[in-house]
């Protein structure tokens, strides 16, 4: 059995739901995970803001809005009336739920239960119009099996045994219907899996029935070799390894989230990125192994803080760096990029949320340098301790960007530069230009 994930964009209108539709009706037994409509997630999330800043006009006019756009869709998408009115009354439904908070103290779990709204909408028309065309299929709730526990990370062992037990059901169809990114809580309430959302859903529940490949449907046709907004004559990536997505996904490449392809790599299940557009594009595939090539692709990530601590302390001495990690671990900040030398250590955060907290314990250790506005510069390609000359020939390529920092050994499949924002384009280009056009 396969798992497909189809994005926002994918279901975002009447005559993407029905593509989608004629995609997965091939008689093949499979679980589709959509995301919400696109668009949806967000005026959830205004509606949120809204009722925590008690402005409940503003959030009456957006669940007004958001209501006739679905009526609309509605219209649009369904043929017969018993189907346009069951359709109507159901988002009438939800909509009646979300007018239920004007009146009430709204709190951050309530503000949950809103944005998943958005999921339970895309896959409940989905699967009246899968009805109405007659094809048979079933609606599987993720509120049923999808759990994180107190630390906010998927209950494998839940979610394999209670996915299970939905799955055996007798009146379970082949085609099954579910929704991406929420689920409960380890308190049963309605949350979300926030890191890699309905990506994340989708590997989790190839897991946890051993599917034979994932697939995450978007409008874009695999990973690309570099930015399409700034180089252009970009290609997508026909085999990248789990490590290679991994690095690609987390320094920048937005098809995919660093945390949602960790699953499918636990379990060696195959991932392929597919274009609802496009088809019959072979895509992306991510396996376990991926043909050797110097280098594959280049990412960016922008956002980036860097933070120096100068210290004499360091000479000679032992337990430094552990005190200068405890910091940033008491403050929950993850850590991207980190040089060291005899008398400082520099390394880089792309969250700056305790920022002020994290340098005023720094600077019990010794003097402290910040710097913002930077980017992080990813080539995923061969850099195996073996290989002779492309470190060099990556460093060529950007002779002219100046360079804030490099990290080159921590990974076999990865070295990464650290430049000014302002910077970015051109090293992307450069890079495009010496590196990929001549591999």
């Amino acid at each position: 059995m396969k798992v497909l994930k189809f994005g926002g964009t994918s279901v975002g209108s009447a005559d993407r739901i029905r593509s989608v539709a004629a995609l997965i009706d091939d008689n093949q037994p499979k679980i589709v995970v959509l995301s919400a409509m696109s668009g949806t997630t967000n005026k959830l999330l205004e509606i949120a803001d809204c009722l925590y800043r008690t402005d409940k006009q503003k959030a009456l006019d957006i669940i007004q809005n958001l209501e006739l756009n679905y009526y609309i869709t509605i219209s649009e998408l369904y043929e017969t009336e018993p189907y346009i009115r069951k359709a109507k009354e159901f988002v009438q439904t939800v909509f009646t739920y979300l007018r239920s908070f004007i009146n009430k103290d709204f709190y951050p779990l309530q503000e949950k239960a809103v944005v998943a709204q958005g999921e339970i909408m895309s896959t409940t028309l989905m699967h009246y119009y899968l009805e109405e065309c007659g094809i048979p299929s079933s609606l599987v709730s993720a509120l049923e099996y999808m759990r994180i526990d107190k630390d906010c990370e998927p209950d494998y062992f839940y979610i394999r045994q209670n996915l299970q037990r939905e799955l055996a059901k007798p009146d379970i169809r082949p085609l099954i219907i579910t929704q991406g990114f929420i689920c409960r809580n380890a308190y049963g309430e309605i949350d979300n899996l926030k890191r890699g959302g309905s990506d994340y859903s989708a590997a989790l529940v190839g897991a946890a029935i051993q599917a034979s490949e994932i697939q995450i449907w978007t409008d874009i046709d695999g990973v690309h070799n570099n930015d399409p907004r700034f180089v252009e004559n970009t290609k997508a990536i026909r085999h990248l390894s789990f490590d290679e997505a991994a690095e690609l996904a987390y320094f920048g490449a937005k098809i995919l989230h660093p945390s949602s392809i960790q699953p499918a790599k636990k379990e060696n299940i195959p991932v392929r990125l597919k274009n609802t557009l496009h088809p019959e594009d072979e895509g992306t595939l991510i396996t376990k192994e991926s043909p050797a090539q110097n280098v594959k692709a280049v990412a960016a990530k922008d956002g980036i803080t860097a933070i120096k601590i100068k210290s004499t302390n360091m000479l000679l001495a032992y337990g430094f760096l552990r005190k200068v990690f405890e910091v940033f671990e008491s403050w929950k900040t993850p850590i991207d990029m980190i040089a060291t030398s005899e008398v400082a250590v520099s390394l880089t955060i792309d969250c700056t949320e305790h920022l002020e907290n994290i340098i005023k314990d720094l600077e019990k250790f010794g003097t402290i340098e910040v710097d913002s506005n930077l980017s992080i510069i990813c080539i995923v390609g061969d850099f195996s301790a073996a290989k002779t000359g492309l470190g060099a020939k990556v460093l060529n390529a950007l002779s002219h960007v100046p360079l804030c920092m490099i990290s080159y050994g921590g990974s076999e499949h990865n070295i990464s530069f650290l430049v000014k924002q302002e910077d970015k384009q051109q090293a992307l280009r450069d890079l495009s230009a010496q590196l990929l056009e001549k591999e």
